[in-house]
């Protein structure tokens, strides 16, 4: 049978329509994902700077002031720079470890955003194991720097590795374990069922009140978790020349601060989801009752309202973990190793117990 020139041109359009759907639901999903990208982007070049201008403050000098107004810009320079830099690779060294190593500390850290929720419906992925799902992903960053340490074929730099490796088991049980408690008290493991669960009565519904020993033990373990001080045993420059990262350069060298630094923003966003309300207002509602009906409104708004009061929250744990990078010494590696084991694991396992145990005397 021979189909006449109207039907045929009918079945290509019709194909035409079906792939420019394709193509749209294609790029309707990229969206999403290239706004969270560069709401990180921006929000890790916003902490270098207030970093730079909170020790500048500490330490009583002239912080980043010529790259851009109040030195805004220092930290794009710093990039740029350091992208164009050459990448000089260990002679005797493993040239694929050495070079996946950054690569894996960074990507493990971004998959973790994809949980994280910004308001009611504005989040990647609404997982019923969200919480579970950043723990598991985040102990892979480690695997990376050990990678680097053994592929820069120096001493220092796989002792630095063997630290990183070391610490990061050393505090992610406790930090687990505190999870697992806040998990209990929502009846969820989704970051979103977490939020909601605090959402009643305002500040006095946060985890927070509920759990202050998990919230310390949590705090403690998220610093150590991005190695920053006093916890940095892994790039300790005065023992290990920098670590890990002693053999490289250019925008790899780069690499590892960007994934500190995203570390520390994703450890920020998960305290304030699971002790400060996430992106709820947190004046009791039954001190501004009108007020309080923000939580629940929709649309743009409600969604700008709920981006401001997360971010707020989240940048007032990183005023603090940057003040303690610039008040408190370096412990010794002896020191950090019982801090998590002897100290940090029993106070978190007690807390779950005594957590599990009032749950169970509320049935």
């Amino acid at each position: 049978m021979i189909l006449d020139t109207p039907e045929i041109q009918d079945i290509h359009s019709f194909s035409g329509l079906e792939s420019l759907k394709e193509i749209y639901n294609i790029i309707w999903m990229l969206v999403p994902i290239l706004t969270l990208v560069l709401g990180i982007t921006i929000g890790v070049l916003v902490i270098v700077w207030l970093e730079r201008e909170i020790a500048a403050g500490v330490q009583q000098r002239i912080g980043p002031e010529y790259a851009g107004p109040l030195g805004v810009l220092q930290a794009l320079a710093d990039g740029i720079k350091l992208l164009f830099k050459e990448n000089l690779l260990p002679s005797r060294g493993d040239t694929r470890l050495f070079s996946v190593g950054p690569s894996i500390a960074v990507i493990s850290i971004l998959l973790s955003y994809s949980v994280i929720p910004f308001g009611y419906h504005l989040v990647l992925a609404d997982l019923k194991i969200g919480v579970f799902l950043w723990i598991a992903i985040s102990s892979i960053a480690p695997i990376g720097l050990l990678m680097s340490g053994y592929g820069s074929n120096n001493k220092y730099s796989f002792l630095g590795g063997l630290r990183a490796a070391a610490q990061s088991i050393s505090y992610e049980i406790p930090l687990t374990l505190c999870v697992l408690s806040i998990s209990l008290l929502s009846n969820s493991l989704s970051t979103v069922d977490i939020v909601e669960a605090q959402s009643k009565y305002g500040l006095w519904g946060w985890n927070l009140w509920r759990q202050p020993v998990g919230c310390i033990v949590f705090l403690i373990s998220s610093l150590a978790e991005c190695e920053r001080l006093p916890f940095d045993l892994p790039e300790a420059e005065e023992e290990l020349v920098a670590g890990y990262q002693t053999e490289y350069s250019g925008i790899k060298f780069g690499l590892f601060y960007v994934a500190s630094y995203l570390n520390l923003l994703v450890s920020s966003l998960f305290v304030t989801v699971l002790y400060l309300g996430g992106w709820n207002i947190s004046i009791p509602h039954f001190f501004v009752p009108k007020l309080f009906e923000l939580n629940k409104v929709s649309g743009v708004f409600g969604t700008t309202t709920g981006i401001f009061i997360i971010l707020a929250k989240t940048y007032l744990f990183l005023f603090i973990s940057i003040t303690t990078r610039w008040t408190l010494p370096r412990l010794r590696m002896d020191q950090l190793l019982n801090l998590g084991w002897k100290f940090l694991l029993p106070i978190s396992l007690g807390n779950l117990l005594l957590t599990t145990s009032s749950q169970l005397l509320s049935l």
